[in-house]
């Protein structure tokens, strides 16, 4: 989804405070301009384009939700809203530990196709200023606010944009504690979907289980090593290609090691994972896999840019007779300290 195509149609704001025991529903859609809008458009992109997206589909039978879009239609747009979020409140108002927030719903156009996004805008607290005006002048004052709404900077934990032409559903969820056990409530409870694993989720499991592998093979000389050219592999794939196929990158990483590729796949299998692709799309994601981070026992944290890593005419890795690491930083022109 490209943020400059979307297009805000309809929007609605609905209170839901735990604090107070019933919602305060709106009766009536937001006249929005464009900062409103493109705030708006930078949580959905957010939601849409980040790797912590799930692709969902609804439980059709058990969902009210996809029982309200199935039959949805513009004019209806604020009662739908105000079913939905009493639907959500309802879960909240059971389970203490999941956050107060205003609920947006937005009805939006993006690449040819029409869309509906949820929104739970988690309450945060801020202090800003306030004056009081007396008989004796202005009294400037500074308050704590308790439902100051996350900016466009920050990304929400809790929101769904829903294809209507499909009922396809992006989601972005966090776990809070129902029945005394962390849960997805939001998938679980309040659309009733199931939902694939995101981009990071798979990225993590793989390079865990690469890890872990690594860590029963190897000893602690040859972990970091081999920990280092894994994740090298991964960053070249990531970098050439925009992701990779487990499978195939269990045979870059293992190679020549059957036993460790076969051991690498039967984690996989677990979560049904050995034909999976990993795309990630974020930067951040990506991020972590350009640098080469290395922690000795002495305290020394190096970092080293993963083109000079590989280059041998920047940086070389020296086992001592003795069996300790040396690493040779080579060619440096200029060197300069930071506080």
């Amino acid at each position: 989804m490209i943020k400059e195509d979307i297009r805000i149609r309809k929007v609605i704001v609905h209170i839901m405070d735990s604090t107070v025991g019933m919602p305060v529903l709106s009766d009536q859609e937001v006249e929005f301009g464009s900062e409103f809008a493109d705030f708006l458009k930078e949580h959905i992109y957010k939601i849409a384009g980040g790797d912590d997206c799930k692709t969902c589909e609804f439980y059709k039978e058990q969902s009210e939700v996809y029982q309200m879009l199935a039959s949805y239609e513009d004019e209806h747009f604020v009662d739908m809203s105000k079913q939905i979020a009493e639907l959500l409140y309802g879960i909240m108002n059971s389970n203490i530990d999941i956050p107060s927030a205003d609920l947006v719903i937005v009805r939006f156009r993006a690449s040819d196709a029409e869309y509906l996004g949820i929104l739970k805008m988690n309450f945060k607290e801020s202090y800003t200023h306030r004056t009081i005006s007396g008989e004796e002048g202005n009294n400037n004052e500074i308050v704590r606010y308790k439902a100051i709404l996350p900016n466009q900077t920050q990304r929400l934990t809790e929101a769904a944009v829903i294809r209507l032409a499909d009922f396809q559903i992006q989601l972005v969820e966090k776990k809070y504690e129902v029945n005394g056990e962390k849960t997805n409530y939001f998938s679980y409870l309040f659309l009733k979907c199931a939902a694939h694993l995101s981009p990071k989720s798979k990225l993590s499991i793989v390079t865990k289980a690469v890890e872990s592998i690594q860590k029963e093979h190897y000893d602690e000389l040859e972990q970091y090593g081999a920990h280092m050219e894994a994740k090298s592999i991964i960053q070249e794939e990531l970098e050439e290609r925009g992701g990779f196929v487990v499978e195939e990158i269990a045979e870059k990483i293992f190679k020549d090691e059957p036993e460790l590729q076969t051991a690498f796949q039967d984690k996989m299998e677990k979560y049904d994972m050995v034909k999976e692709e990993v795309l990630p799309q974020s930067e951040n994601t990506m991020k972590k896999y350009q640098k080469q981070c290395l922690l000795t026992d002495t305290g020394i944290e190096i970092k080293i840019p993963m083109e000079q890593y590989k280059d041998s005419k920047s940086v070389e890795f020296i086992t001592n007779p003795d069996g300790t690491i040396s690493v040779l930083i080579k060619n440096i022109e200029h060197l300069q300290a930071k506080f």
